[in-house]
């Protein structure tokens, strides 16, 4: 016989104490019967009512926002954007908490992904426990760092432009996003009618004047004529091939970062906050330690600009092999670093390529890779190269913490952490970690 089909709980109430914060913008409570409650809009130590939005009886966990406080935190404020809130725009996580207390909650996050998978202690990662801001990025309560160089509308049946709702495709129409970049809300994307459209990414490029707008058009649906408050360049994305198209201007922007120029083709790879890219690379050079004559891997290498910076710092008598899977970075990558012969970027992916190039010892290795993390086979052929030093630079820590047990088991410990709140009102860090051999340090 068929099983019953198990009863929704959406929309239900449940009266909570809310326990600490987890991965992915949430904090952790439980109803009186035991179920895990992921509960958004609350903070730890609260007392609040928690709507399901997602699950059903039997379920190991439901999904439910803070639709009223009865206890507050003290490190709660009013959320500054109106359009922040249960049901609301899914954009940020952490618009309802102080500017220190979302770091802290971030630090927490972390720490906890390094304990659970990894079985490291902060002092064993290296790590002193903070979050650091990006320069400009400290504000008091209230006020909200206008940060994202990078903005995709979702657009309504009716043509107007939005974010989506957590987890929805629903759009919450928007007049204004307050974390958007001053060069992305100068466009004014929301004032116009995009009526045929099912998305608008806008881009404000660092260190140049260059804007753009990447378009999807609904299927059968009309391009616009594009007309915004600013000159841009203006690219299509093809319903079939799922190609960038140039409709008109540059198909580029050009980026600017450690002191050079890189070209990010549209829609191209390029970190959001405009001081991300400096701060990385900054980070990632102190941490290696690159000498004249050094051969270095820059690994999920995207356009080029730890490559580059690499490049810069190992001289003519060293080299850098560059690898990336999408062939529009590899031409960027091929062009940004053009002046240094001793580059060579490779296309494919990580796990494939690396094997096939027959080297069998480097000196250093960057390794910036997708949210999912290296995994364990390319650390374990990366373990195997007999590197001084490897920078691990990631968005997500618990794909972290589970390559730094895989680096661990080939012979790699924890010189240093760093954790760099680099997306501020939202639930994502990024992490730049430095390996070194055990041998050396233990």
């Amino acid at each position: 016989m068929q099983a019953e089909p198990r009863k929704s709980l959406v929309g239900e109430e449940y009266e909570v104490e809310v326990g600490p914060v987890a991965h992915g913008g949430h904090c952790i409570a439980r109803t009186t019967e035991g179920q895990v409650l992921f509960v958004r809009h609350a903070l730890p130590g609260e007392r609040v009512v928690a709507q399901v939005t997602e699950g059903e009886e039997g379920a190991r966990f439901l999904r439910a926002d803070a639709v009223r406080v009865l206890d507050a935190s003290k490190d709660r404020i009013d959320a500054p954007c109106p359009f922040a809130g249960p049901g609301r725009c899914g954009g940020c996580d952490w618009q309802h908490a102080k500017p220190g207390a979302q770091r802290r909650l971030k630090g927490e996050v972390v720490a906890e992904q390094l304990r659970r998978l990894a079985g490291l202690t902060p002092e064993e990662a290296g790590w002193d426990g903070t979050v650091v801001p990006a320069e400009g990025d400290k504000v008091p309560a209230g006020q909200v760092p206008a940060w994202r160089t990078r903005v995709q509308y979702a657009v309504t049946a009716d043509g107007r432009a939005g974010l989506r709702r957590h987890r929805s495709h629903e759009v919450e129409p928007i007049d204004h996003c307050m974390i958007a970049a001053e060069g992305v809300s100068e466009l004014g994307i929301e004032k116009r009618d995009w009526t045929g459209m099912d998305s608008v990414e806008a881009i404000a490029a660092t260190g140049s004047q260059d804007r753009q707008v990447v378009l999807t058009p609904k299927p059968g649906a009309r391009l616009p004529l594009v007309e915004l408050d600013r000159p841009v360049s203006v690219m299509r994305v093809d319903e079939r091939s799922g190609q960038l198209h140039r409709v008109h201007g540059r198909p580029f922007v050009r980026e600017r970062a450690d002191g050079r120029t890189h070209r990010v083709a549209g829609g191209g790879f390029w970190q959001v906050h405009p001081k991300a890219a400096d701060t990385l690379v900054t980070a990632v050079m102190q941490g290696l330690l690159p000498r004249k004559g050094d051969m270095a891997l820059d690994l999920y290498c995207g356009v080029g600009l730890f490559a580059g910076a690499l490049a810069d710092r190992v001289g003519e008598s060293g080299a850098v092999l560059g690898i990336e899977s999408g062939k529009r970075a590899v031409e960027d990558a091929r062009h940004n670093l053009a002046d240094f012969p001793r580059v060579r970027i490779e296309q494919g992916k990580v796990e494939s390529v690396l094997p096939r190039t027959g080297i069998t010892e480097v000196d250093l290795v960057v390794l910036d890779p997708p949210r999912a993390g290296a995994g364990r086979k390319t650390v374990e052929h990366l373990s195997s190269l007999g590197a001084r030093r490897i920078a691990y630079v990631a968005c997500d820590p618990a794909a972290l913490a589970r390559d730094l047990a895989y680096f661990r088991d080939g012979g790699y410990r924890v010189r240093t952490l760093r954790v760099f709140d680099l997306f501020p009102m939202t639930h994502h860090v990024e992490c730049v970690a430095i390996l070194e051999p055990t041998a050396k340090g233990s």
